[in-house]
């Protein structure tokens, strides 16, 4: 029999998510999370499949982030990066990537 978890479990992790998500800091320069990730080797490769429109919001995003930081300043609040708001939009890119590279390394051991 499954147990349920009580949703007030649920509430608090999503209150504690929310909370470190603005500690962070990257949602006051207009960041989204994946725009923070260290980038290798799949990551590059994850963002040159990435479809225009998405790629040009992404460095949109980082050149205004650059120019806030040397300025000291962060956006207005209305302009921040709210959690409901931020999408993992590397992630399908980036697993097919990973994918990939791991098929490919599996094929070149036989």
């Amino acid at each position: 029999m499954a147990v349920r978890a009580p949703t007030a479990t649920g509430k608090l992790l999503l209150g504690f998510h929310k909370w470190y998500y603005n500690l962070c800091g990257f949602n006051k320069l207009g960041l989204m999370y994946e725009d923070t990730i260290m980038e290798n080797e799949d990551v590059k490769e994850a963002i040159r499949r990435l479809p225009d429109y998405v790629y040009n919001d992404r460095m949109f995003r980082l050149k205004r982030a650059l120019d806030l930081t040397m300025k000291h300043r962060i956006l207005p609040k209305d302009q921040w990066t709210r959690y409901e708001e931020d999408v993992r939009y590397l992630t399908p890119y980036l697993k097919e990537v990973i994918r990939e590279r791991k098929e490919r390394e599996e094929w070149m051991k036989k």
